[in-house]
């Protein structure tokens, strides 16, 4: 059976409220501002200042006043937000939230391959370490992957880590050729096609949005292929009422809180980031607290990687 988000079906949540408020009462006291990525538990998003995708809340923290940031995701994430941000102290609840994608490919590894193909610009996708940021000519998201590499003036592309990315991108731009990285979403790898069909068969009236980090073979089935940032927005201007949501469950939350009046399904299977679900209000109440664990990403590394983050917003 798929997990179901939508309209009026899901129960109202229920959280400690004093736990709450001493998080709210501190981060105020801190001058923090809480950010949350799309796949956090409800409460956590319930807490934040902003919910969204891991670049996209990079950036919100660097258009704050806040001196403290506290990200709610995982580490990749929290050293962007850094690498955008150096002045400001950026907490991370819980240092084992990592990212398998991200540990798919380390610097040293991506500089070897550059050798292997010397004509070729590298991209990397932003859930990547700050060192192969800082080793890489571009970065990209999954919303702008295909804006970057059609802009980029290099013939070849390295694209890392993701291949289901560059799958998606080489697809999308055919006039370059993409050298894939082998690395992959755990995640994202394991939603099937089959799961796809089995909510679609049970409610054929829904439409498809995948993220573009699913299959091959999932992406065929897409009416929508959609970063988080952007599954929402399909789903508004979609005339559709019932959506089958091919990524992490936790995007679900955000949906049903966005369009009540929707119906959001995931693939049958349980397909959950144990890594995200990690931070937790007591975690981020105790960051609060002890101003730790900080993420700080060494200088040399940091405007390294700032280059090919900056690259990427000249482009697009």
């Amino acid at each position: 059976m798929s997990n179901e988000v939508g309209g009026s079906s899901r129960e109202p949540q229920t959280f400690n409220e004093e736990l709450k408020k001493r998080i709210l009462d501190l981060k105020e006291r801190r001058r923090a501002v809480i950010l949350a990525h799309n796949y956090q538990n409800p409460e956590v998003q319930d807490i934040a200042d902003f919910v969204g995708d891991s670049l996209g809340l990079a950036q919100r923290a660097a258009e704050t006043d806040a001196e403290v940031v506290v990200f709610c995701g995982v580490h990749f994430m929290a050293e962007t937000a850094y690498i955008l941000n150096p002045e400001k102290v950026v907490l991370l609840p819980d240092l084992e939230a990592g990212c398998p994608l991200a540990d798919m490919a380390d610097a040293a590894s991506v500089l070897e391959f550059r050798l292997r193909h010397p004509r070729a610009a590298v991209v990397a996708y932003v859930n990547t370490t700050a060192e192969v940021k800082a080793v890489s000519d571009f970065c990209c998201t999954s919303s702008n992957a295909v804006k970057v590499v059609r802009a980029v003036e290099a013939e070849e592309i390295i694209f890392l880590p993701d291949r289901n990315l560059a799958r998606y991108v080489a697809s999308q731009v055919r006039e370059k050729r993409i050298i894939p990285w082998a690395g992959y979403c755990p995640i994202h790898q394991e939603i099937t096609a089959q799961q796809v069909r089995e909510v679609m068969e049970a409610h054929p009236q829904a439409e498809v949005i995948a993220h573009p980090e699913c299959t091959e073979e999932v992406i065929a089935l897409a009416h929508h292929v959609k970063s988080t940032s952007g599954m929402v927005e399909a789903a508004r201007n979609s005339r559709a009422r019932e959506f089958v949501v091919a990524t992490e469950e936790g995007m679900l939350y955000p949906l049903c809180r966005a369009l009540p009046e929707k119906r959001f399904y995931s693939p049958s299977g349980e397909h959950i980031c144990a890594d995200m679900k990690k931070i937790t209000l007591p975690k981020i109440l105790r960051a609060l607290e002890t101003m730790e664990p900080r993420v700080v990403v060494p200088q040399e590394v940091r405007e390294r990687a700032f280059r090919a983050v900056k690259r990427m917003l000249q482009l697009v």
